[in-house]
């Protein structure tokens, strides 16, 4: 289960990548920067989810 631990930050890296995109075609194309503006939030809650997560299952194991 260690992927789990590394998985989290996946999403924050996609997060980032989104958030770039979303910037650099704000001017250009702006549906698409608000599609990447969407995933960047939607990877930023994916990243905060299993964080949660991720802490839970390890508090559970330490019991």
């Amino acid at each position: 289960m260690k992927y789990l631990k590394f998985s989290q930050y996946i999403y924050i890296i996609a997060g980032i990548y989104f958030l770039y995109d979303c910037i650099t075609t704000w001017n250009t194309d702006t549906n698409h920067a608000y599609l990447s503006l969407f995933l960047f939030a939607l990877a930023t809650f994916m990243f905060f989810f299993r964080r949660h997560f991720h802490k839970k299952y390890e508090d559970r194991n330490n019991k």
